[in-house]
């Protein structure tokens, strides 16, 4: 067969939904009619290093390598609202990701990256409204069309009050900025997803497929709630969501979630906000392999658990997937590694000539089984939390949480009884010493952060940014879109810290 010739599309079209084909609702066999036959899923790396440049290098890397799509990952300063040289900050400076404080950072960031070509996703919720203005000052600054940025802001808050922390504002307030960029995007940034509405962070911390799905769609129902009741139409901005799970480990399960996650919202928006436009009813999803199964004993075997997780997901018709890396649950990944988790989606891809079938598990009794079973007890599920007043009163009486400390708690007691086998863990273990981590910490990167931090403060016209700063304030009481203002007060050059203390002293902080 020659390159150009594209392969047969092999679609089957049996079970409950033998009647549907892909690319018609409610989406099961996939979201477009040929699926990875016409477009192969974006294979993503996430990434974030000690310093911007450091990140920058990691992502030129990753580019050669044939990633289509970046992920940033931030600090935990950076997520929380603080600049780094805060007191708050000392200790967790570019640890976890990469620091951003300053237009300056966020230029040293992207630095030879076409922002027209490549998709940015970035991990980001409580400083979301930020870090995707620092975005646009940097599109602005080099002429690139705002209409032209593709990519993915996270802006899911909701399951940090549930499973993950990295909130500051009240949920009602942050519900506001939530719906500011959605009215943002939806105006100036049409190919830029303006939520990642996430069920991974909840998985990570113990949930179970049922309760992913659940908990996740909740979330998704109080954000577009919110956003009709600003007045936004959820024809225009439904297009522009977007959805993050986790890739686990019990194969069938993970290919019927996704399965039935494009079935479930596509009824919801249908069937609970009168949505028509097709694109609005999709469940367009990024998936993740499970961080939390990954060992730091024999973790080599960390690779064959990734590949069969970013398997189901391929089975289950992600439009994005990242890969994680073997060393992940002894540090930063290493170059190697991470070009290691690379080829695992490439040959994936390229060599298994399994994406020359749409959804090619259609049809098999246990899949459609699950898929349906999956799809009742989620409904099911939501029906308990819309009994509560919805997600965000839910949120409130901390009932995910609970549900899923109860689940997590379960899990752990079935892999001590050894009901549940985690091999080199509770079965087949080695006595080989543990791999040291192959990537550190450069502390002068940390300093080098703290200095241009005080060098940017220092030229700088301060009354300038108190006036910037002033206006954002204003506007923020007076309940009107606060991202203009936030653009205006980085162009201004005030930093992350300073606006986010700004819409602190507006919104107040969540206990």
């Amino acid at each position: 067969m020659s390159k150009q010739e594209k392969p047969e599309i092999k679609k089957n079209f049996f079970g409950s939904s033998y009647n549907e084909k892909p690319g018609d609702f409610p989406f099961t066999h996939g979201i477009y009619p040929n699926m990875y036959v016409d477009r192969k899923w974006t294979m993503r790396q996430y990434a974030g290093f000690s310093s911007a440049e450091e990140s920058n290098k990691r992502y030129q890397f990753l580019i050669k390598e044939g990633v289509s799509g970046l992920s940033v990952a931030f600090d935990l300063p950076t997520q929380t609202g603080y600049d780094s040289d805060h007191q708050l900050s000392l200790g967790e400076v570019g640890k976890v990701g990469v620091p951003i404080s300053t237009i300056e950072d966020m230029r040293i960031l992207l630095k030879d990256i076409p922002l027209d070509k490549i998709s940015i996703s970035m991990t980001i919720n409580s400083t979301a409204a930020i870090l995707l203005s620092f975005l646009v000052v940097v599109a602005k600054e080099r002429k690139i069309s705002l209409e032209k940025l593709r990519g993915t802001i996270q802006n899911d808050i909701l399951k940090e009050y549930i499973a993950r922390g990295t909130y500051i504002y009240p949920p009602d307030n942050s519900m506001k900025i939530i719906t500011d960029l959605f009215q943002f995007c939806s105006s100036r940034m049409p190919k830029f997803n303006t939520i990642s509405i996430s069920g991974y962070h909840m998985r990570e911390a113990g949930c179970s497929a049922v309760q992913e799905l659940a908990f996740t769609f909740s979330n998704a129902i109080a954000y577009v709630e919110a956003a009709i009741k600003k007045g936004l139409d959820p024809n225009a901005f439904g297009a522009q969501l977007s959805f993050f799970f986790n890739g686990h480990n019990d194969f069938f399960e993970e290919v019927a979630k996704f399965r039935s996650a494009r079935r479930i919202w596509s009824k919801i928006m249908k069937e609970r906000f009168n949505v028509s436009s097709k694109k609005a009813l999709m469940c367009r999803f990024h998936v993740q392999t499970a961080g939390s199964t990954l060992t730091a004993q024999q973790p080599d075997n960390n690779i064959v658990r990734t590949s069969m997780q970013a398997l189901a997901a391929v089975f289950g018709g992600a439009q994005s997937i990242h890969t994680n890396s073997k060393d992940e649950a002894l540090s930063l990944p290493s170059a190697k590694s991470a070009q290691t988790a690379l080829r695992t989606q490439q040959i994936i891809a390229e060599e298994s000539m399994v994406s020359n079938s749409v959804d090619p598990l259609s049809g098999s009794f246990l899949i459609e089984d699950l898929t349906q079973k999956l799809e009742g007890k989620t409904f099911k599920l939501i029906d308990k939390i819309d009994s509560l007043g919805g997600a965000v009163e839910a949120i409130k009486l901390n009932f995910q949480e609970q549900e899923i400390s109860k689940t997590a708690y379960e899990f752990q007691k079935s892999v001590e009884s050894k009901k549940n086998i985690i091999v080199g863990i509770n079965k087949y273990k080695s006595d080989e010493d543990i791999e040291e981590p192959n990537f550190k910490i450069d502390e002068n990167s940390i300093q080098s952060q703290l200095g241009r931090l005080k060098l940017f403060k220092e030229n700088r016209d301060i009354d300038l940014v108190n006036s910037s700063l002033k206006e954002l304030k204003e506007t923020s009481i007076n309940n009107e879109n606060i991202i203009p203002f936030i653009i205006t007060a980085i162009e201004n050059k005030a930093t992350l810290g300073e606006i986010s203390d700004t819409l602190r002293e507006v919104y107040g902080e969540h206990i």
